[in-house]
């Protein structure tokens, strides 16, 4: 009886020119698409190739002159971000550069490696969907030999960076970064360039 009294409503209802109802679909609302869509992966690295910019640092009575002849090296970051902006990077980095030995009228021309390790904090500011701009400060620590002089020393401190950042597309960035030490020596500050890879 219920069935039949169901179809009699249906029938009428289709005859009339009225609409079955049938539950809405639910729809995300607009923004939260855009915010889903938009959001980036936790776990980044990034691999970059570096420019050391070179120094004068005394050492005893001589001076190590790295500003003649630009190092090179690369670096590799891996990051976490923890959201609103920031993130947290474990960074290393590997350079060499050619540095004279200056000691009175006598100059001696040797090569500087070294190698760091530090821990940042990072906030990036995203001025538009595919530019960031970004700053970090972090505590490193640095190997440094040269191994003609007899200098096999390591030391730590502070370090700064600034850059910018260029999405390319879900999964890449372009980057550039000036990176500042406050462990002196004769590679100098370094700028850094190169490709970002969110997992």
């Amino acid at each position: 009886m219920k069935k039949l009294l169901f179809a009699t409503a249906l029938t009428a209802q289709i005859f009339a020119g009225g609409n079955i109802e049938t539950p809405a679909e639910t729809e995300m609302p607009e923004a939260a698409i855009a915010d889903h869509e938009h959001e980036e992966s936790r776990y980044y690295i990034v691999l970059s190739g570096m420019m050391l910019l070179g120094d004068e640092v005394r050492h005893g009575e001589a001076l190590l002159d790295g500003n003649d002849q630009k190092g090179y090296g690369y670096g590799i970051d891996l990051g976490y971000r923890i959201g609103n902006g920031f993130a947290v990077e474990y960074d290393f980095t590997y350079g060499r550069n050619d540095v004279k030995e200056i000691a009175g009228t006598e100059v001696t021309k040797v090569q500087s490696e070294y190698y760091t390790s530090a821990l940042d904090l990072v906030y990036t500011y995203e001025a538009t969907e595919e530019l960031g701009i970004f700053g970090k400060v972090g505590y490193e620590y640095e190997w440094e030999k040269i191994s003609a002089l007899g200098i096999d020393s390591k030391e730590h401190d502070f370090v700064f960076g600034a850059g910018i950042e260029y999405k390319l597309n879900e999964k890449y960035k372009a980057l550039i970064e000036y990176e500042y030490s406050m462990i002196e020596g004769p590679h100098g500050d370094a700028i850094l360039a190169g490709f970002m890879y969110n997992f």
